[in-house]
């Protein structure tokens, strides 16, 4: 095989992706944004509270903040990676994923210390944004997690307790998904969380972090173009993401009928 040919091969297999969804101002001069087909660029899977499975176009499986059983049916997920934004047993439960995957944690030191991330797992870059959550009242830190997958950016705001800074903006980049909490108590109430949308501005929000709380659902929604999905699971396309920002309300994995 000639060294020509031979670079040609590594570049096409490289699993590195050639754009940047999230980060476009940073991507150098030279690169032509590419043309979006209608087809699947990732499937977002919801199994509760900030618990999502990620599926890349290329088949790569990220779960994030996995919690214990109990309050949730437990399903079974074979993930190349999981994040884990807080450590508690609802959002750090890594041994759920079968497997050898890569495990992503936000914080180290007990949730002392912020970790920082930014590392490519197959197809999909993955970097942490440092936010803060709350306790009772006190500020702790926390990790939101970002996933770029060349072609779409999405961002699992962990459990973000405030409005983000200029700083967390930018860090965040171009996000067109965003999961939010809106719990309150723990991380940031119905209110604060529009504020946030208004602030980062995807083109789809998923709630999270509330319980199935309809009226914590009905006060995020208010205003907002919004609509409740009758399943866990949603197929997202670049080219058919909506235009204003657009509130998906999925149904936790085997729950059915709460509204």
């Amino acid at each position: 095989m000639t060294r020509p040919l031979l670079l040609v091969l590594l570049i096409l297999l490289s699993p590195v992706p050639a754009h940047s969804a999230c980060r476009e101002l940073d991507v150098a001069r030279g690169f032509h944004r590419p043309a979006y087909a209608a087809q699947a660029d990732a499937v977002v899977e919801f199994f509760g509270h900030n618990f999502f499975q990620i599926t890349s176009s290329r088949g790569t499986k990220i779960i994030t903040d996995p919690m214990a059983p109990g309050m949730y049916p437990t399903p079974d997920v074979t993930p190349h990676a999981v994040t884990v934004g807080r450590e508690h047993p609802n959002h750090n439960y890594v041994e759920i994923a079968k497997g050898k995957p890569v495990i992503l944690r936000g914080l180290g030191n007990y949730g002392a210390e912020w970790n920082k991330i930014s590392t490519t797992v197959r197809d999909v870059l993955i970097y942490t944004v440092p936010v803060y959550q709350q306790q009772f009242g006190n500020a702790l830190k926390g990790a939101a997690f970002v996933f770029d997958l060349g072609s779409l950016c999405i961002a699992h705001l962990g459990d973000l307790a405030h409005k983000l800074t200029p700083e967390q903006i930018k860090a965040f980049g171009k996000v067109d998904i965003a999961m939010i909490p809106i719990g309150g108590t723990f991380t940031m109430p119905p209110d604060t969380a529009r504020e946030v949308l208004q602030q980062l501005k995807p083109k789809v929000a998923i709630p999270m972090h509330y319980r199935e709380n309809t009226a914590l659902l009905d006060m995020f929604v208010k205003d907002f173009p919004h609509k409740y999905l009758p399943t866990h699971s949603y197929a997202f396309s670049k080219a058919a993401l909506p235009a204003p920002t657009q509130i998906m309300v999925f149904t936790p994995w085997r729950m059915r009928g709460y509204r």
